[in-house]
């Protein structure tokens, strides 16, 4: 892969609030009835012993819930854009994707990683996340929303 390739490149992200700062009181409620939400996708494509796949498109405005991530995974930007994450640990960062754009995580045994996610550009936002059960958590129990 060269240099100019997105999945090589980093990731743009800046924080622009901290302490739960600006935080709506829906947005705090949605992070409480959210909490174990594993959907971590707007659909679910395949599931296999191994792996779930997930494919989020999100048009301009648009939202996924918070969620919560247990296992590891891998996300591909299918698109580029420009979007609004707010984490569980009160804080809010604005991310640039270029299409192609790959990252990986390994979350460890008992962690996990809950946000939600708003396309903030005036483009269609898209993923691939590809969870892996293998690892160290138990996949979290899929409900409908």
């Amino acid at each position: 892969m060269g240099q100019g390739n997105p999945a090589v490149l980093p990731l743009a992200s800046t924080v622009v609030a901290e302490a739960f700062d600006r935080w709506s009181p829906p947005l705090h409620e949605d992070f409480k009835r959210n909490a174990h939400n594993g959907r971590v996708g707007s659909s679910l494509l395949a599931e296999t012993e191994s792996v779930r796949i997930w494919e989020t498109r999100l048009g301009p405005g648009e939202r996924i819930p918070v969620h919560r991530h247990v296992l590891d995974y891998v996300w591909i930007a299918l698109t580029s854009g420009r979007a609004r994450q707010h984490l569980g640990d009160g804080s809010s960062r604005e991310i640039a994707y270029e299409r192609g754009h790959t990252q990986r995580f390994r979350i460890a045994e008992g962690a996990s990683h809950l946000h939600d996610m708003r396309n903030i550009g005036d483009e269609v936002l898209s993923f691939l996340v590809i969870e892996e059960k293998d690892g160290p958590n138990e996949p979290l129990e899929l409900t409908e929303s």
